[in-house]
């Protein structure tokens, strides 16, 4: 698994030397929705990403956002975001990541999270732990939702469907310290598993959004769950995340507010 975990930090640097390099520039910017866009710098990221895959590990199927899908006879199956935060990113706000994550039969084994432009490494194996830029992380010890830090994001149909996002998101301005809308899901579970954040939660999210985020957060000691269930799966569309001490009071206000 080591070696696997190489190639996802080698594919995750590769995708983030590309986002440098067309950072602050100016940008061609594609609608696949009213807001959710994709610009040159996702494409060519996964390109380079997935080419590097191909060439190292060929018998692997692969998953990617922006439309590379391969299916191969193997137990691995890499899921990649070539850009997480590609709003941020087409107005230079310096909020967004590459995200590689290698599921092994059903289950995520090796995350990988790198921040191109504050130069953020976040790494987990499972049943290793999880690292940033070679130190080990945890996640916070706030036991209170009240004192919490939380951060989400919104939906890309939030402008037709406001309710659930909006009422989630009301509810828990109402009891956490504060809350946070960073724009980047897989920076935000990042941001978790190194205690920036207390907890996080989000609806209508795709596998790469979440996959090597998620592990980062059980691999620094956190919780990740579905709203309604000590279960999770990155084919859910709906995650709830935090330092396992402020998850019930999490729920219980996902809950009372559904």
């Amino acid at each position: 698994m080591r070696d696997y975990l190489e190639v996802a930090v080698d594919a995750a640097r590769l995708g983030g030397d590309v986002l440098k390099q067309y950072y602050q520039q100016n940008k061609a910017i594609e609608h696949k929705g009213v807001i959710n866009i994709v610009t040159e710098a996702d494409k060519r990221s996964e390109d380079l990403i997935v080419s590097l895959l191909n060439s190292r590990l060929p018998q692997h199927s692969i998953l990617a956002e922006e439309g590379t899908e391969m299916v191969r006879a193997s137990p691995f199956k890499w899921v990649i975001d070539p850009l997480d935060g590609t709003t941020n990113f087409a107005h230079d706000y310096p909020l967004f990541c590459v995200s590689v994550a290698l599921e092994q039969s059903d289950e995520i084994v090796v995350g990988v999270v790198y921040h191109p432009i504050f130069e953020e490494l976040f790494v987990a194996e499972k049943g290793n732990g999880a690292y940033l830029n070679g130190r080990k992380i945890c996640v916070s010890k706030i036991d209170s939702l009240r004192n919490a830090l939380l951060s989400t994001g919104f939906p890309y149909d939030v402008v037709d469907d406001p309710g659930e996002a909006l009422h989630h998101f009301g509810s828990f301005v109402h009891r956490a310290q504060a809350v946070r809308r960073d724009g980047s899901a897989a920076l935000d579970l990042c941001y978790v598993a190194m205690g920036r954040f207390d907890g996080f939660w989000e609806l209508r999210l795709k596998p790469w959004d979440t996959a090597a985020g998620a592990l980062v957060v059980t691999e620094a000691g956190g919780q990740v769950t579905d709203f309604a269930s000590d279960n999770y799966s990155i084919y859910q569309d709906r995650i709830l995340a935090s330092n396992g001490l402020i998850h019930a009071q999490m729920r219980s206000v996902l809950d009372s507010s559904r």
